[in-house]
């Protein structure tokens, strides 16, 4: 579904992503994890056209995406939910559900099956409907965000740290939602995550981000002891373990 070859991106002189690899098959929830700093929401960016590529492709479905505008990406079917949750604060949780579903507009359904998937997935939101999205919880505006992402029924959705903050009751909704939205649609999902442990518990593969490379892949189970990922998330990069010299 999602095929990266050799991208680089950055802002202005400042060289972010150096020739990132990376693919995602179809109806599969791969993660993507690493320190601050090291290119993961440069990447998502740059995948959703919110952000140019120097160097390299990005194809969605067979398609070259790389080099559209973020809207004209948003139309070929793949959803951004950037990080930090950004709901439109003063428009009701309803209106904010219906903006997601814009890019279907001329739908027959007018985006109401979607709103029913929506609030099946997070039923909190079900009585605020009329309710200002600036005065939910912490938690609340992230389902609603990840809800406003599934309103445009994509191929792809692509989510930005949708646990930073958040108290692990509510992470475990939401990464039991995006799991349902795999299994049950088979929806493909890019995670970006530094909760490693919440990500590993939902994802099929999963991609080591260290500044601006991939520099590892693997399945969770594969990488969750991984000496090299548990000292990503102690700040920094990592080092090879140092090899036997036979002395």
């Amino acid at each position: 579904m999602l095929t990266i070859t050799g991208l680089h991106a950055g802002y202005g002189r400042l060289r972010v992503l150096h020739g990132v690899d990376l693919e995602v098959g179809d109806g599969e929830l791969v993660a993507v994890i690493g320190a601050n700093g090291a290119g993961k929401t440069t990447l998502l960016r740059t995948i959703s056209g919110l952000l140019r590529a120097t160097g390299g492709e990005v194809r969605l479905d067979g398609a070259r995406i790389s080099g559209l505008a973020a809207e004209k990406v948003a139309a070929t079917g793949l959803a951004h939910v950037p990080e930090n949750r950004l709901v439109f604060p003063t428009l009701s949780v309803d209106d904010n559900l219906r903006l997601g579903a814009w890019t279907r507009r001329r739908a027959k359904d007018n985006g109401s099956a979607g709103r029913d998937r929506v609030l099946e997935l997070f039923p909190r939101l079900a009585g605020r409907l009329g309710q200002a999205a600036g005065t939910l919880s912490g938690g609340e505006q992230q389902m609603l965000a990840v809800g406003r992402g599934i309103m445009a029924r994509p191929k792809m959705l692509v989510l930005d740290e949708p646990s930073v903050g958040l108290a692990p009751r509510v992470v475990t909704e939401i990464m039991r939602a995006l799991a349902r939205l795999r299994d049950e649609e088979n929806l493909t999902i890019v995670l970006v995550e530094q909760n490693a442990r919440a990500a590993f518990k939902v994802a099929d593969r999963v991609y080591l981000m260290d500044r601006g490379r991939v520099v590892l892949e693997g399945t969770p189970a594969a990488l969750l002891d991984d000496v090299r990922v548990q000292h990503a998330y102690l700040g920094g990069g990592y080092s090879a373990p140092p090899t036997d010299s036979g002395s």
